[in-house]
């Protein structure tokens, strides 16, 4: 499998497994999410992506390496940090930690995201305004002490690096991205639609590339995630969803593309993530898969290489993204 410069982390693989192993996006038994995480190692996947909001992740994680997983393997984890009183910041985010270095039974983990969005100062969101603390950072409190308390655990060693999960407002994610000292790490949207989803809860458009660009520019390693846009770019949706949730709408606003996929004799979950691996300044893609069948996949998109610009032109041409 190909590799990239994931900032401090040095060379990865160009996927991750992320946290569709922890039984939280459709079905799979626990027999197949520890047979999914071998078979990623043996795929050649040096990066696996946590959090305790992935359900049986963690710990899944655990059991499968016993405490030794493989040298050259890399792991995340996050803490969905939301907006507590300041003085509460560095207690939450160590406890988050150490939990999950429990549950993965790792002495570090080399990359701590926070896993809340970003708000300015004040920010009403669009959607959701009432819950706004319970999943978003403000921007004096991600600056005085997020950042100073992440650093403090890099120079502790309980971290190698640290990052910002930049799907939130993009003008904070911006700004946080140009802020020193700045992430070593921004997961940013990477599928050919630029859509955040459910997850998108303010009004301004979602900018996801120009996030991956500055993150990129200013030395950061990026994580692409959402290839297949939590299901709306696969052939079929694996979970229920209300005819209001945003996700069914960009099933549906997908139709086109699905209709491509069929004239290529492809499966449009393969496309979504090679054309992921396609796009410019993202040095790994996170995998939401949950089991071999889907990984397999998914390796096999990594193996083929990036689209040629004529193919990437005709699925831009169908006019989905933003």
């Amino acid at each position: 499998m190909r590799t990239a410069t994931l900032g401090p982390l040095g060379e990865v693989s160009r996927l991750t497994l992320g946290g569709g192993i922890g039984q939280i996006w459709g079905e799979t038994s626990h027999e197949e999410a520890l047979a999914t995480v071998r078979a990623a190692v043996n795929a050649g996947i040096s990066l696996i992506d946590a959090a305790p909001m992935y359900r049986n992740a963690e710990a899944f994680l655990g059991e499968a390496f016993e405490g030794r997983p493989p040298s050259h393997l890399r792991f995340t984890t996050k803490c969905q940090l939301g907006s507590p009183e300041p003085q509460d910041v560095a207690g939450l985010l160590t406890a988050s930690l150490e939990a999950s270095l429990a549950a993965m039974r790792l002495p570090h983990v080399d990359v701590f995201f926070l896993h809340s969005n970003i708000h300015a100062d004040g920010y009403d969101y669009a959607h959701g305004n009432a819950s706004r603390d319970r999943f978003s950072t403000g921007w004096s409190l991600y600056v005085d002490e997020v950042v100073p308390a992440m650093e403090r655990l890099k120079a502790q060693g309980r971290i190698r690096a640290w990052g910002i999960t930049g799907i939130g407002v993009p003008t904070p994610v911006l700004a946080a991205i140009d802020h020193t000292p700045r992430p070593d790490v921004v997961q940013a949207i990477a599928n050919l639609m630029d859509s955040p989803g459910a997850l998108k809860r303010y009004a301004e458009p979602a900018r996801p590339r120009d996030v991956a660009g500055a993150a990129k520019a200013a030395g950061c390693g990026v994580m692409g995630i959402r290839a297949v846009q939590a299901g709306a770019l696969t052939v079929a949706v694996d979970r229920e969803l209300s005819p209001n949730s945003p996700d069914r709408g960009d099933y549906d606003r997908a139709a086109p593309f699905r209709a491509l996929c069929a004239r290529w004799g492809e499966d449009p979950a393969y496309v979504a993530h090679r054309y992921a691996l396609s796009m410019p300044n993202h040095d790994t893609v996170v995998l939401g898969v949950k089991n071999r069948t889907e990984l397999a996949m998914c390796v096999a998109a990594e193996a083929a290489g990036a689209y040629s610009a004529e193919q990437m032109a005709e699925i831009n041409g169908l006019g989905l993204a933003g």
